[in-house]
């Protein structure tokens, strides 16, 4: 059993996944942690995500996002004292499948610590929220790209995200009237 300074000594490292694989690494390191033992060396897995609502016809439908897709963190010890990578974690890491291998090959580099503040900061921030799917902004240009006034443009005067509605003031026949839309009746205007 490996001595208290080994469980404290860690650092976070990349563990780069086969596309869509994220999920099934991280869960599977979780659960095989303590019963390979490898709970004295990896103290933490992070798929960093945020939920992604869309209103389409009126559904809300929500959607989790990866923040990093093709990549899971760990907060693990993966050196021992003299510098060298420990064999236990890292053919475990290495061995599992779906993980193409630790960014850095066969040096991977711990994350600074700006880094994995900005990345947990962001996990923190989107936890128990919902982010829209598309945000617009009061005043902003769009082209209506559904319904009746499809290829007009207009400037958004309201926004009601809960519902997943635009209203857009559109000019018709020389007149601006307001138009309620669905965010997906319309797209940004390019810059």
């Amino acid at each position: 059993m490996p001595d208290t300074e080994e469980i404290i000594d860690t650092k976070w490292y990349v563990v780069q996944t086969l596309s869509n694989k994220e999920q099934a690494v991280k869960r599977y390191l979780e659960r095989y942690l303590v019963k390979e033992e490898m709970d004295v060396y990896i103290k933490e897995v992070l798929m960093p995500t945020e939920t992604i609502t869309e209103v389409k016809n009126g559904k809300k439908t929500q959607k989790v996002r990866k923040f990093y897709p093709g990549y899971v963190f760990l907060h693990m010890r993966l050196y021992d004292d003299d510098g060298q990578i420990l064999q236990n974690p890292w053919y475990f890491v290495n061995g599992v499948d779906g993980v193409i291998g630790f960014v850095g090959g066969n040096n991977p580099m711990p994350l600074k610590e700006t880094e994995i503040n900005r990345i947990l900061s962001q996990v923190q921030e989107a936890d128990g929220k919902e982010t829209p799917k598309v945000t617009y902004e009061i005043g902003e240009e769009v082209k209506i790209t559904d319904g009746p006034f499809l290829n007009l443009n207009g400037n958004i005067d309201e926004i009601d995200p809960d519902r997943g509605k635009l209203k857009v003031s559109v000019s018709i026949f020389g007149r601006f009237t307001p138009v309620e839309l669905e965010y997906w009746q319309v797209e940004r205007l390019s810059d």
